[in-house]
């Protein structure tokens, strides 16, 4: 009796810890990268324009976005890689879903990105990870764009279809972007609030997925 009573003793054990390990490995969710971005953005850079990649990926973990811990950006043909942090990654919300990643990725020697394909990976804390591949073939041979202030006028020359106004406070801290009604005109007539102390010009080809960034101006030139 003892021996039958210590074997269903013992499958009782074996059956609730075969129990729990199959809970604990379905709360493990494997990480997804459901969409992934790269866009050049030339940076004005005192007239010596720079480039930068603006990185950005939408992740999914059934564990919740902190879960994750790493993101890394491969171009494995010449061999480069970035890589980005749970702490050092922004975050940006878009349309209620959160993308993650970076828009400071450059090569170290100030020399332009490589075209081609790239690739993203994706790491959760269980070690866990998703890949996505990106391509970025634009050439880019337009002339950087010109923003300038002076007597309470603005005036634009660029060869981008899209032009927004970025404006800043006084402590450099975004405040709105601005769609200016044409290439010249009056700073009032753009509406621009109180606290507006400076603005640069964010110029686009959003289907080339190339951008340019001028310097910042302040307002009272």
């Amino acid at each position: 009796m003892m021996d039958k009573n210590m074997m269903r003793m013992r499958f009782l054990c074996l059956s609730l810890a075969a129990v729990f390990f199959f809970c604990v490995s379905c709360s493990q969710s494997e990480p997804e990268i459901k969409y992934g971005s790269l866009e050049l953005v030339y940076y004005e850079n005192g007239g010596n324009p720079v480039e930068r990649f603006s990185f950005f990926v939408l992740p999914s973990d059934g564990d919740g976005i902190e879960d994750l811990e790493e993101l890394r950006l491969y171009h494995d043909w010449e061999g480069l890689s970035w890589r980005l942090t749970s702490d050092d990654w922004i975050r940006q919300s878009v349309n209620g879903q959160i993308w993650i990643g970076s828009r400071a990725i450059a090569m170290e020697d100030g020399s332009s990105l490589p075209r081609g394909q790239y690739r993203a990976v994706l790491t959760d804390k269980g070690g866990e990870k998703a890949e996505k591949l990106l391509a970025f073939d634009a050439s880019e041979t337009r002339p950087f764009p010109a923003f300038s202030i002076t007597g309470g006028r603005y005036w634009i020359e660029s060869a981008y279809p899209r032009q927004d106004l970025v404006v800043y406070d006084d402590e450099g801290s975004y405040l709105i972007s601005v769609d200016p009604p044409s290439p010249e005109g009056e700073i009032s007539a753009l509406g621009l609030p109180s606290q507006a102390r400076s603005v640069a010009l964010w110029a686009r080809d959003p289907e080339q997925s190339v951008s340019a960034f001028t310097d910042v101006v302040p307002l009272n030139d």
